[in-house]
């Protein structure tokens, strides 16, 4: 088939998206090029309608279309579960068994990428510690994960906060969000304090 450069840059585009390979992308443009216009200009507006409405919580720097995101405004606040992304609430949420809050970092610490605590939401989460009982480090299980768990531990140990972490069930140097959610479970429920 002849060289088309709107295709082609429509397939670039989808291949910035995390798992679609230059294969997947370019299916994801002939798609697109098939469809009536109705269905594409509606595939425009959802993506023109996440840009415009969805925001980070002004809480837990999850992603909301509220001003504060319905877990901050209704669970009990004297848990929260520090994950690195906000993909990382959807993993627990599925799970149906965590009742608290949450706090997303943004990231991890990684010396090597010039990433450090002022990169990372910190200095929010020792903010909202005033009526916390227990913060539950839930990060990647790789070298990135243990350093930020164990910066964040030794920040609020001293405050006299229980801090855990989620057990090993989940591999090291894998990612949360493909982890199962039965592994995702026991690692949750098993998880032990600093």
């Amino acid at each position: 088939m002849k060289n088309i450069p709107a295709i082609n840059r429509l397939a670039d585009k989808f291949s910035t998206l995390p798992g679609v390979g230059k294969k997947s992308a370019l299916r994801y443009a002939y798609k697109i090029v098939g469809m009536s216009d109705e269905d594409a200009e509606d595939f425009i507006e959802a993506i023109k309608e996440v840009k415009e409405k969805v925001h980070l919580c002004s809480s837990c720097g999850a992603f909301t279309d509220l001003p504060v995101c319905e877990i901050c405004s209704e669970r009990d606040s004297s848990t929260i579960c520090v994950v690195k992304e906000p993909k990382d609430v959807d993993a627990f949420e599925r799970l149906g068994e965590y009742r608290g809050v949450y706090h997303v970092l943004h990231g991890q610490l990684s010396p090597l990428n010039g990433i450090g605590p002022d990169d990372l939401r910190i200095k929010e989460l020792l903010a909202r510690l005033d009526d916390c009982k227990e913060v539950i480090i839930a990060l990647n299980p790789d070298v990135e994960g243990d350093a930020t768990a164990m910066y964040i531990s030794r920040l609020i140990k001293p405050l006299g906060i229980k801090v855990t972490r989620l057990a090993r069930g989940i591999p090291s140097g894998s990612e949360l969000e493909y982890a199962d959610e039965a592994t995702l479970s026991e690692a949750f429920n098993a998880r032990k304090e600093f």
